[in-house]
């Protein structure tokens, strides 16, 4: 019975394979002298529609094919000209006017200062239409449209202004939806402004888009980028290795491992822009400060939280969980490629791996150890015994919780791995209170507003328990206060400053405890693409960057009639073969009774 079993799973495993290389056959139609670039994806689209889409591959995609108001700087990151050519502000901060370019939509109609007020409008007034970026709209008193002049009145200042992720859609075309809530967006071409136009999207296999032949900057180098949605990274990386695809981002340390011997892959190892931490549940409460949740009492002692982060010894982390592939944190969660909002703490006040120092304090607040080594409370009725959340399925995790556990079982205190499925995750640890301690991180835009966000009071979940989005259940006075300062600041340094503070501010109070900031491990066939730009351009990100100029400049080989692997061309037979192939000699395991899981961390932007 056992060996049927296990038959029958590796037959499902080639099955499951199978399936992803003939998605991939199938999104590579054979068109000789066709400049097309294949992009992996271990994520699939959520939705075409960007009111909608929240997931990162959803936001990167529609940055290809949508304009917003400003994009990132290709080397400085700061805001730079995109739809909205200039602007300029009051002298109280509260109006903005943005001069619209003179530029056309993919179907030939003008862009004006109409669309942009139409779809902030649209945000404003419709419920659905917030489901993505709602907050970036909350502080607007009005928006307006006269010629190619773009007003927004805001209710207070708000230095972030540039750096609104909102792409403009055309009002001509979107205007007639009437239930935007259930508008999937599936109509091609798609009518967009950026380098790229939609053509043809298959639910969980891939998505097609095609040059702009209007785009205001000029027609990109390539034809068409596929973006191809495979189940799990290790077929993804089979698709690399073989030549299936041309680039895959977000590799893990193994991944990325992986294919630093092939001759033929530019192995990519840069900064990245995300943070991992840890959310320590503090207590966590509703917006009318209502306790939820079952975590710890003695983790609402900001002296026990700040034992945990003396316990920890990051650098082993980085060493032994990461391979060496990211950095230690010691303060901010603003990774370090964001030069000018990145705080590291220094002197006194840095937290360095000191067990001894973390027993002492623990020590000193009354947490004494019992027979068994296990502290307890002061009152003696509760043992130190911790749960730690992760996300079902993520080995690097496991790696992390095991080392933790070791950590704290140095001081006294015990630490229990609980894995939990993405909307369970979600839902426990952002809603319902219900863990302790929980593995957590976010993508950083070059605006780190959003992230701060986070943490304010009005994020944590109402009392009927919507809404929300916290990171931590964090509300803190000091820190609310600071955020208030930092929005009214328009000058850049200062403002910077007031970030520094917030970051701080959660250093000290450890709502999350910051532990490594993860490289950005990529990989693109050199046989296959001739040259690509990153963000920013002095070593930056490709695939996991803010904006589209990688993808504006790549530029590829052309197809060949013959098709076969690597050519861009297509016979099914042999993507099959070679990606099975590719999968068995990583391992079937990964593989067994495999279903499609997200995780949380992976889908925020």
């Amino acid at each position: 019975m056992r060996k049927w079993f296990a038959r029958l799973a590796v037959l499902g495993v080639a099955l499951l394979v199978a399936g992803q290389g003939a998605t991939a056959a199938q999104a590579q139609e054979p068109a000789a002298g066709k400049k097309i670039v294949r992009i992996g994806a271990t994520q699939s689209m959520d939705s075409m529609n960007p009111f909608l889409a929240v997931r990162l591959v959803s936001t990167s995609i529609h940055r290809w094919m949508y304009g917003y108001l400003t994009v990132p700087d290709s080397k400085t990151l700061q805001p730079s000209p995109d739809l909205a050519e200039s602007w300029t502000t009051s002298p109280d901060g509260l109006t903005w006017t943005f001069k619209i370019r003179q530029a056309k939509w993919s179907d030939g109609q003008p862009i004006t200062a109409d669309d942009a007020a139409w779809t902030f409008n649209k945000i404003m007034t419709d419920e659905a239409a917030k489901t993505a970026n709602g907050p970036a709209v909350e502080n607007f008193a009005s928006v307006t449209a006269s010629g190619q002049d773009l007003t927004i009145k805001l209710k207070t200042p708000q230095a972030s202004m540039l750096d609104n992720p909102i792409p403009i859609m055309p009002k001509h075309v979107w205007e007639s939806v009437t239930d935007l809530a259930n508008y999937d967006a599936e109509k091609y071409p798609s009518v967009s402004s950026g380098p790229y136009i939609a053509i043809e999207h298959k639910k969980d296999q891939y998505v097609k888009l095609q040059a702009n032949p209007n785009y205001w900057r000029g027609k990109p180098k390539v034809d068409e980028l596929q973006v191809i949605f495979y189940d799990n990274p290790q077929a993804a990386v089979a698709g690399l290795q073989k030549g299936d695809i041309d680039l895959l981002g977000r590799m893990t340390p193994p991944e990325f491992e992986a294919i630093q011997n092939n001759p033929n892959i530019e192995a990519w190892n840069t900064q990245g822009r995300r943070a991992a931490y840890l959310q320590i549940n503090h207590g966590a409460t509703t917006t009318d400060n209502k306790p939820v949740g079952d975590g710890h009492p003695a983790l609402k002692d900001v002296k026990v939280r700040q034992a945990l982060h003396y316990a920890i010894d990051k650098q082993k982390l980085v060493d032994e969980v990461q391979n060496g592939l990211a950095k230690p944190a010691d303060g901010s969660i603003v990774p370090p490629m964001y030069k000018d909002f990145f705080w590291e703490a220094t002197g006194d006040e840095k937290v360095t791996y000191d067990p001894a120092k973390a027993n002492k304090i623990l020590d000193d607040a009354g947490y004494k150890k019992g027979s068994d080594g296990v502290r307890t409370m002061p009152d003696g009725k509760k043992k130190l015994e911790f749960r730690f959340t992760i996300h079902t399925e993520t080995p690097i995790e496991d790696k992390l919780a095991e080392y933790l556990t070791g950590f704290l079982k140095e001081v006294g205190i015990t630490l229990t791995t609980v894995k939990l499925e993405s909307s369970k995750f979600t839902e426990e640890t952002g809603v319902t209170g219900n863990f302790d301690i929980a593995i957590s991180g976010w993508s950083v835009n070059p605006d780190p507003e959003e992230v701060l966000a986070t943490h304010l009071c009005s994020r944590r979940p109402a009392p009927n328990g919507e809404g929300g989005g916290t990171e931590s259940f964090f509300c803190d006075e000091t820190f609310e206060k600071l955020y208030q300062e930092q929005l009214k600041e328009l000058d850049r340094p200062k403002r910077a400053e007031i970030i520094k503070q917030m970051q701080e501010r959660l250093y000290t109070q450890a709502p999350i405890i910051a532990i490594y900031y993860t490289n950005d491990l990529e990989g693109y066939r050199k046989d296959r693409i001739t040259s690509i730009t990153p963000v920013p351009e002095d070593k930056g990100l490709l695939y996991g960057g803010s904006g589209y100029w990688p993808f504006y400049t790549v530029d590829v080989k052309a197809t060949a009639a013959s098709g076969g692997s690597g050519s861009g061309g297509g016979s099914n037979t042999g993507l099959i073969v070679g990606i099975v192939g590719g999968v068995v000699v990583i391992g079937l395991a990964v593989f067994l009774l495999s279903r499609r899981r997200k995780n949380v961390a992976d889908e925020r932007e």
